[in-house]
């Protein structure tokens, strides 16, 4: 490293040297920090100059453990002149190094994770009872020790995990960008293993990147279509997906089987399913339609089949055992002879190549039967994804048989897998649409019958009709796993889901072409949440539903949505009431001999029920689980969890591990016990913050005061998704605002309310702090909400809060707000032992301490911003309304990297 590059970066340790955090993220991090100098230095000397100066301010300015000192108030004060007197354009392209300074600060985080599991894999010994860094090992074994190893695999062969992308605009990043962030994180892995002019090149791309990156908008040019939001699994299912799933399979082996994994049938079941709600959820949604539906799942279907007869090729390139070696069996030349019947021009030219290797020459042709299917040339395609997987086995069998059981239960057990995973669809397509919308159509059709007969249909009802007709043809295509579920928000009675059963009747004019539906109840709203069992009841009473549950084993899938139950009844409410209703379902579906799924609505918020996965998962009441845990996956948390094929792996090992665990019974007493235990102060809990939280919503004018004090119009034009922020079904007031723009808005105002208020009055009216730490310590569900309160209230700036708050001129409102911050940090901190947010976390917390410095110069140039807009808007020109917009939309999407999990 050159003189000036090395006095540069000890520098840039020393600007981020007053946190403790890992010192491969400080290094990172550093290293970072002068390349993004370095490129606005060669941009604009200037520019890079009162970039130090905010920084320094910015660093000046934040809290201390004691709160802000009379130096941090100085600072504070001069960062919001320096940025004041910033025109216009130069503070867009400021804020846009920030912007990328996010991005390459995750990348740090990441990378540091990253290194750690690895790290921590080569140091566990494989004579291990368990691998420790493998949360369905530890699992298993922990059941194997309470219940036997009988009722453990038992256990382990029931296990699913459900994650369900939906295409919910919380991921404020573009994909332009993204790209840039996948070559900086492969350029950054790559150094450790680096020196000389090796490094120095490596330096050079380095700083490539980041003055594209710096360069590149971080605002999209237009709002995603459906069709288009579909590349974003696409795009995890080619990077870790496909590839890593099966890897977990065989992790688990490994451990379980030892010396005999790969050469005897696997232990792990196909326990990974993947949904999708992109192209499919049409619930306020215009853009989504019958059409766009038919289009996506093909693009699934292609993509799918197209990579696994590309794998299959591949295995049967390389399957050269000849017949001498190993001998065919019986049933391998069965199959050979009936590919011969199918096409003789396909098999001629897979024996011309393959001579004496039979199994290859099988291989070959299953491959090209794939390449059929994606045309769907109807002599030779596969008729369904089971066809595939019981060709495979029968060449699996044989290779067995003929003694090559590596090759058997290696690479064909792999392509198995992978089939069982995702099938020719890829992911399960789920549509939702709103029970209103149902009725309406059922109301139009009673009106000018079924053909529209009698007068014209609106074009809402005929929407809905082919929406059932695009699912009849998309089971036909992919098979009826590729789009079974219908689910119906807002969920008021067992009428609205007999009204999905009689829609998808009229859709079609012959009974045999109704698809196979499971229709889903979605309980969103408080008072549904606490009838859900009374609704549950009548609607196992309908025929199509009783018929449904007979061809499945009594199984019922059952959705439960975070958002709309927090916004309806405050976060502590709604997790409360959440927990409850869980709980009754559970109880409810064992008396009823049912087979229950429970789906779980989670955001990346805390909100919206987000925080880590595997810690809800073992804190769900006992039942609720039952090894089988389903939630959705959207937006910025889609790319942090399966983003990377190492953190993914530990994800989904992590989340699969709990989901097993749930079920033991020192798991399941624990949560029963203490759910028990504490019900008398979760009910005052419940209640006290309830009644705070309507407070503010039910005060005169609280739906206009937020709209002017955060960016909630703003943030509704930003082009991150193909849906629009309101429903759009005539509610003209914050019960018609999706949670999603309602959680973003208040972490962008750096307040974070929806995660937190209420919490702190029912703390202070109970009044027993002894009692709230037993609780935090001894039961599981309290002591995961309030760390993710903690976590969530360590991303809020009163300073910064009130630069918002004074936006909306009501002084009322702003103190409201402002006492129960106050109130909430103050308990929560107490609850849990620390004096500061995050203080005994030892990773978390100081990187976001390090982080909050740059978030904060972001935040206080969007407040000025908005302030500029809100005062002086109807004074500016249209193309200077437009540039202080874009202003704020680069700071949105700063401020959301910085803080993440934040829609």
């Amino acid at each position: 490293m050159p003189a000036s590059a090395l006095v540069e970066e000890t520098a840039a340790k020393a600007t981020l040297s007053a946190v403790d955090v890992p010192e491969s993220i400080r290094d990172n991090m550093a290293l970072f920090l002068r390349l993004v100098r370095k490129v606005l230095e060669e941009s604009d000397p200037e520019m890079r100059a009162t970039f130090d100066v905010l920084l320094d301010d910015a660093i000046k300015a934040s809290y201390d453990d004691d709160g802000a000192t009379e130096e941090a108030t100085e600072a504070f004060a001069d960062l919001e002149r320096v940025i004041a007197g910033l025109d216009e354009a130069h503070a867009t392209m400021l804020m846009r190094a920030f912007v990328a300074y996010f991005h390459l600060a995750n990348i740090c985080e990441e990378n540091y994770r990253d290194e750690s599991l690895r790290l921590r894999e080569r140091t566990v010994p494989t004579t291990a009872e368990a691998d420790p860094i493998n949360d369905i090992t530890v699992a298993y074994r922990q059941l194997v020790d309470e219940c036997g190893r009988g009722k453990a695999m038992a256990l382990l062969n029931r296990l699913e995990f459900h994650p369900v992308f939906t295409a919910h605009p919380t991921e404020a990043r573009r994909k332009a960008v993204e790209g840039k962030i996948r070559r900086i994180s492969g350029l950054l892995q790559q150094r450790s293993e680096l020196g000389g002019i090796a490094l120095a090149e490596n330096e050079r791309q380095l700083l490539q990147e980041i003055d594209a990156l710096v360069r590149t908008s971080p605002i999209a040019h237009k709002k995603p279509t459906p069709v288009e939001e579909a590349d974003t699994v696409i795009d995890i299912f080619d990077r870790t997906l496909f590839q890593m799933v099966p890897e977990v399979y065989r992790r688990f082996d490994d451990w379980e089987l030892g010396e005999k994994a790969g050469t005897v049938p696997p232990v792990c079941p196909a326990f990974f399913h993947p949904g999708s709600w992109i192209g499919s959820d049409r619930d306020g949604n215009p853009n989504v339609t019958a059409k766009v539906s038919r289009q996506v799942a093909e693009k699934f279907r292609v993509h799918m089949v197209e990579t696994l007869a590309d794998a299959t090729h591949f295995i049967g390139r390389n399957l050269t055992l000849d017949v001498a070696s190993t001998p065919p069996s019986d049933q391998l030349v069965n199959l050979w002879n009936h590919q011969r019947e199918m096409s003789e021009a396909i098999t001629a030219r897979a024996i011309g190549i393959s001579a004496s290797e039979l199994h290859r020459a099988c291989m070959l042709v299953i491959a090209e039967r794939l390449r059929a299917t994606i045309v769907r040339t109807a002599d030779i395609m596969y008729a369904s994804a089971e066809d595939y997987i019981s060709d495979l086995r029968c060449v699996q069998l044989s290779l067995a048989k003929a003694g090559a059981a590596r090759t058997a239960y290696g690479p064909i057990q792999k392509l198995i897998w992978q089939a069982q995973t995702f099938g020719f669809h890829m992911v399960e397509m789920e549509f939702r649409q709103h029970s209103l919308v149902h009725s309406r159509a059922l109301a139009d059709i009673r009106e000018h019958g079924r053909w529209g007969e009698r007068g014209e249909l609106a074009p809402m009802t005929r929407e809905v009709l082919d929406t059932f007709r695009a699912i009849g043809q998309i089971q036909r295509k992919n098979g009826v796993a590729a789009a079974r579920r219908y689910i119906i928000s807002f969920t008021k009675s067992a009428q609205n889901v007999a009204d999905v059963y009689e829609l998808a009747h009229l859709a079609f004019a012959h009974e045999a072409d109704v698809p196979v539906l499971d229709v889903i109840p979605l309980f969103e709203q408080v008072e549904d949440l606490e009838n859900a069992v009374k609704t549950l009841d009548e609607m196992i009473k309908l025929p199509e539903v009783q018929r449904r549950m007979a061809q499945t084993g009594r199984r019922l899938e059952v959705m439960l949505g975070y958002s709309d139950s927090s916004k309806d009844a405050g976060p502590t409410s709604a997790t409360l009431v959440l927990h409850a209703t869980q709980a009754a379902i559970a109880q409810w579906a064992e008396e009823n001999n049912i087979d229950l799924i429970l789906m779980h609505g989670r955001g990346g918020a805390v909100g919206r029920g987000g925080g880590p996965a595997n810690r809800a998962v073992l804190s769900q009441p006992k039942g609720s689980v039952n090894c089988r845990f389903k939630l959705t996956e959207q937006g910025e948390v889609i790319f942090a969890r399966y983003g990377d094929p190492t953190l993914a792996r530990r994800h989904v090992e992590s989340v699969a591990g709990a989901t097993l665990l749930q079920s033991a019974p020192s798991i399941e007493w624990v949560n029963t016990e203490s759910t028990a235990k504490y019900a008398d102060m979760a009910a005052a809990l419940d209640k006290y913050s309830r009644e705070r939280y309507l407070d503010l919503l039910n005060t005169e004018g609280f739906a206009e005061w937020f709209s002017t004090v955060t960016p909630l119009t703003e943030i509704g034009l930003m082009p991150i998704g193909s849906r629009p922020a309101k429903r759009g079904l005539g509610a003209k007031s914050l019960d018609d605002l999706r949670t999603i723009p309602w959680i973003f808005s208040w972490s962008q105002a750096r307040i974070n309310l929806a995660a937190w208020y209420g919490l702190g009055t029912a703390c202070e009216r109970l009044g027993d702090l002894d009692k709230l730490r037993r609780a935090y310590a001894e039961w599981p569900l309290f002591t995961t909400f309030i760390d993710n309160i903690e976590m969530s209230i360590s991303k809020t700036d009163e300073r910064i809060g009130k630069l918002y708050l004074q936006l909306g001129s009501r002084e009322d409102l702003s103190s409201k707000v402002l006492d129960e911050m106050e109130l909430t940090r103050k308990w929560v901190l107490a609850i849990v032992g620390d004096e500061w947010p995050l203080q005994n976390r030892r990773v978390l917390g100081p990187v976001i301490r390090m982080r909050l410095p740059f978030v904060n110069v972001l935040s206080v140039t969007q407040a000025q911003a908005l302030k500029t807009l809100r005062t002086k808007g109807d004074k500016l020109t249209p193309e200077e309304r437009e540039r202080f917009i874009y202003l704020i939309l680069c700071t949105v999407s700063g401020v959301a990297a910085g803080l993440q999990n934040t829609g």
